[in-house]
Formats: structure tokens, C-alpha cells, sequence
């Protein structure tokens, strides 16, 4: 067992889990698991029994201390590479206007150039000039001292010339439009590249997740089933003794909800708009948490969040935490936690400023419960509200705006 323990541990962080400006913190120690015959000799002897329990506890709240870490990494890779996407749409447009804008202005230069050619002909035919009309088309870099020598009007001429500079002016226009749309382009693809970078090292952390939780749940099945000999109970029993136990642990390590003064007044929610949200992320449950999920069978923490108030006809903000908190608090519908409804939505993070990334998103419904896409090892699910690292703020997506 602990051999096989290292191994996953070693491939862990070979599969790039050390990311920068992110980390677990220092490495867990290996437990040291009870053999089948330390725990039939611990169940003969109460002291034995008593010590072999508290042990056996020991190690199942460190491999949930190992798996809930891990989720956490998940969730803040997740979060970067959804904003990494943005990005990228965002330069994609971009690029997309300029490639216009250079073809619109490529146009425009090539008719203005054009029109002086048909003026300059013109003049020719008419005698207005001598063999210098032809010059100036050619040689524009000659064109004052070629104009001057033109023996037409002076309207004629200062006419071409401004003709002439108008050309000048748009093929300028269309070479530094060009000029943008080349430097554009090289951003979008440093862009897609640093978007590709993140989806990896997401998609490791998301892996890894998935491992631990399938080696953890293996181990917990062999510790559950010890505990339940050591104490004459039935496995099942054990089982859900433990996991009500680890639920409060969580609800422990931050002992009381958070609270925060209020910003501004927010509005009721709209109770019907609310309950359309609701509805749809209702009929989810039990769906896969997958990398960058939007639907419509697998899930991210803001993918949900946002196709279900979408499905209300309410718009909250693309796909990312950050971004949908960043579009509640531009429109003023922020709320202190203590004064949460159902249907708000609430935030992690782990950035002392306000406006700091927010690595995870859900749905409060009210009574201490959430809907959520918790992390690539769970479905989505409703469960009791975790104050670790809950940010102080709600938002009420369905008030008026103020």
C-alpha cells in the first residue's frame, strides 16, 4: 500500500502540478495504514482499540485534507483557462475588425488612386500638360516640382493635388491598419498559445483530482470497513457516520458565515425569474463537472451558473467566476452573505482584494444550501454552503439594476 501510494504521489507531480505562484504547500507524509491483523489484535484489547481508532480517523481526515487541496488547484487552473478563452475571443474579434478595416481601406486607396490616374489622363488629352501628367502618377515622390511644371489652371491644379494627397492619405491609412492587423495577429496567436498552455496544466490538475479521489475512496473503503470491525458496526453505517463527520470538519475550519457591511440598496430578486434559474440547474443534478463545461450534459462551477440564468433570460457575465462577479458588482447588485436569498450567487477566493480573482462560483438556495459543479471528482450537486474562503459578498442577478 504505501508503495503504490508513492508511486501516485510521484506521478502527481510529474503530471505538473507545481504551478507558478501556486502551490499545495509542504508534502503530506505517507500514513501508516493498519494491516488486517493490527486490527483484529487493537479489537481484543480496548486500550488497543481505542488508540487503533483515533488512527484510523487520523488517516481518512488526511487523505480528505490531500483530495480537498487538490480540488482547489483544480478549480483556480479552471478559472484561468476560462479567462484565457476570453481572451482569445476577445483578440479574435479584434482581428477579425481589423482584417475589415484593412480590406475597406485597401479599397478605398486604390479608388482614390485610380480617380487621379483618370484626372491626369484627362489633362493630358486636353494639352493641359506637357510629358510630366504621367510622371506624376508614377513618381508621387517628384509630384510637387512635376505639378508646378504642369501648364494648367491653377484650380486644375491645386484640384489634382488634393486629389493626389487624398490617395496619399488612404494608402498611409491602409498601410498602418495593416501594420495593426499583423501585430494583432501575432497577439492572438501568443494568446492562443498561452490559452493552450493553461488548458494542460488545468486539465493535469483536473487528473489529478480524479486519481487521487479514485485512490482515496479506495483506501477510505478499507478504513471504513476496519473502523466498522473495530467498533461492531455495519460498513454502510460507518461510512455515513464518517461523512458526517468530515461534512462539520470543513464547516469547522471557518466556524461562522461571513459577513460585510452593505454597499448600496439591491432590489428583491424576481421570485419567477429566480425559480427558471433554479428549475434548469435542478435538472442537472448528478451531471460530470468537465473542464470548461457549458452544457448540455457536463458542467463547470460557471458554466452552470451562467446557462441557468440564461435559461431565465438573464445575462450574468461569460463564462468565468471573475467575469460574472466582475458584472454583478459593475451593475450594483452585490449583497452582504448575511443578507444572501435564494437564487444569489457566491464566490470563493483566495485574494485579499476585492476585486481579486474568484476561483469558484454557485447558486445559493437558501437555508444554509448550494447548487454547484464542484470539481472534476464530483457531480453536480446540492449541498450545505462551505465558509472556507467564502467571499463576503452575494449578488442577486434578477434585481434591478440601481
Amino acid at each position: 500500500m504505501r508503495k503504490s501510494r508513492q508511486l501516485v504521489i510521484a506521478a502527481l507531480a510529474g503530471a505538473g502540478l507545481v504551478f507558478t505562484s501556486m502551490t499545495l504547500g509542504p508534502a503530506w507524509a505517507v500514513p501508516d495504514y493498519p494491516s488486517a491483523a493490527e486490527v483484529a489484535a487493537a479489537k481484543r484489547n480496548v486500550e488497543e482499540k481505542k488508540k487503533m481508532i483515533t488512527r484510523i480517523e487520523g488517516i481518512l481526515d488526511e487523505l480528505q485534507t490531500e483530495a480537498d487541496a487538490l480540488e482547489r488547484v483544480a478549480l483556480q487552473k479552471n478559472e484561468q483557462y476560462n479567462q484565457a478563452k476570453q481572451a482569445v475571443n476577445e483578440m479574435a474579434a479584434k482581428v477579425e475588425g481589423l482584417q475589415e478595416k484593412v480590406t475597406q481601406a485597401g479599397a478605398e486607396a486604390e479608388a482614390a488612386k485610380t480617380q487621379l490616374g483618370q484626372i491626369i489622363a484627362r489633362m493630358y488629352r486636353q494639352g493641359t500638360s506637357g510629358n510630366t501628367t504621367l510622371e506624376i502618377f508614377f513618381n508621387p515622390e517628384n509630384s510637387d516640382e512635376l505639378l508646378y511644371q504642369l501648364g494648367a489652371s491653377d484650380v486644375v491644379a491645386q484640384r489634382t493635388q488634393a486629389i493626389y494627397q487624398q490617395s496619399l492619405a488612404k494608402q498611409a491609412d491602409a498601410e498602418a491598419l495593416a501594420a495593426e492587423l499583423a501585430s494583432a495577429q501575432d497577439e492572438l496567436e501568443d494568446r492562443r498559445a498561452a490559452a493552450e498552455k493553461l488548458y494542460r496544466e488545468a486539465k493535469a490538475a483536473a487528473d489529478a483530482v480524479i486519481a487521487k479521489v479514485a485512490e482515496s475512496e479506495s483506501q477510505r473503503a478499507d478504513m471504513m470497513s476496519q473502523l466498522a470491525t473495530l467498533k461492531d458496526t455495519a460498513s454502510d453505517l460507518e461510512r455515513q457516520r464518517r461523512e458526517g463527520l468530515e461534512a462539520e470538519r470543513r464547516q469547522a475550519l471557518v466556524k461562522t458565515a461571513p459577513t460585510a457591511p452593505e454597499l448600496y440598496t439591491v432590489g428583491a430578486p424576481d421570485s419567477a425569474k429566480v425559480e427558471q434559474a433554479l428549475a434548469f440547474a435542478s435538472a442537472q443534478l448528478g451531471e460530470r463537472y468537465v473542464l470548461g463545461g457549458a452544457g448540455p450534459s457536463v458542467w463547470d462551477c460557471s458554466g452552470i451558473t451562467m446557462k441557468s440564468y440564461a435559461a431565465a433570460g438573464v445575462y450574468i457575465g461569460w463564462h468565468s467566476a471573475t467575469a460574472q462577479f466582475n458584472l454583478m458588482a459593475a451593475e450594483k447588485k452585490l449583497v452582504p452573505f448575511q443578507d444572501a436569498q435564494r437564487g444569489d450567487l457566491i464566490w470563493w477566493t483566495t485574494s485579499s482584494n476585492f476585486s481579486g480573482d474568484k476561483y469558484h462560483t454557485a447558486i445559493y438556495l437558501g437555508d444554509g444550501m448550494m447548487l454547484e459543479a464542484p470539481n472534476p471528482a464530483r457531480t453536480v450537486r446540492i449541498v450545505p454552503v462551505r465558509y472556507g474562503e467564502l467571499f463576503p459578498y452575494a449578488a442577486r442577478p434578477t434585481a434591478n439594476s440601481n
